[in-house]
């Protein structure tokens, strides 16, 4: 089999490492993008990992230039990219949206949208030229881009924004084998996620503990998404633990 190539951004902790991993565990080579670096090449050497299949990349992706920078040292590097899982994104404290400040709400704006934007499109515009064209783009929207949670505001409209992102990116990518699809996540089991197994705001203004699923089961949905032909594509997808209450939400 050829080499494949993949990007995953927000790969150095949670969602987007785990599934840098599985990549990387099944041959691909994969460019690792964070804004913080330092621990990649000692996560590396702890799964045993081939270091010549991971680029290492900084960058902060609310920032275009570093994104520009970022795509030009992989297509340097490695001529080619098969795979964006356009990952990162930050999660805003909870507050009503009398609450939130204006710096709040462009931080989430120009993580979650922006930093979004700025990947695909450099993922686009190098599937476009490279040999043989095409590609598969994969976003992480959110069970926010659906329905929202109590005092979420800045979070659920940019998650909202990306599921317009990928119907636009979709179409448009159509003429040149470009596949752009969206995995929305629902509560996975980490740390950052104890809060709700132990109980945490429900729309009726009750305190609930909710279901949380395995990372496993996050990490298999986007590997198969991503082994996928280019002529086949799952344009949304929802994962999420079985007795998560989102279905009637509120």
């Amino acid at each position: 089999m050829k080499p494949q190539y993949a990007l995953v951004t927000g790969a150095s902790s949670g969602i987007g490492q785990a599934c840098a991993l599985a990549l990387l565990e099944k041959g691909w080579h994969v460019a690792l993008l964070a804004r913080r670096t330092e621990g990649f090449a000692p996560w590396l050497k702890a799964h045993a990992l081939d270091p010549s299949h991971a680029l290492i990349l900084q960058a902060d992706v609310s920032k275009e230039p570093d994104v520009k920078s970022a795509f030009a040292a992989l297509e340097s590097h490695w001529g080619r990219l098969d795979l964006l899982f356009n990952n990162a994104g930050i999660f805003p404290t909870g507050l009503l949206p009398n609450e939130v400040s204006g710096e709040a709400w462009r931080a989430a704006v120009e993580v979650n949208i922006n930093g979004a934007f700025y990947c695909l499109s450099g993922a686009f515009a190098l599937m476009k030229r490279q040999s043989p064209i095409g590609g598969r783009i994969i976003n992480n929207g959110s069970i926010s881009a659906h329905a929202p949670r109590p005092a979420s505001i800045a979070y659920t409209t940019t998650k909202h924004a990306i599921t317009g992102l990928t119907k636009a990116a979709n179409l448009d990518g159509r003429a040149f084998q470009i596949a752009v699809g969206q995995i929305d996540i629902g509560n996975v089991a980490s740390d950052m996620t104890q809060a709700m197994a132990q109980g945490i705001l429900q729309a009726d203004g009750s305190i609930k503990p909710e279901a949380r699923m395995d990372m496993q089961s996050v990490v298999d949905t986007v590997m198969n998404m991503a082994h996928l032909p280019l002529s086949a594509n799952v344009l949304f997808t929802t994962i999420m633990a079985t007795n998560m209450p989102f279905v009637g939400r509120g």
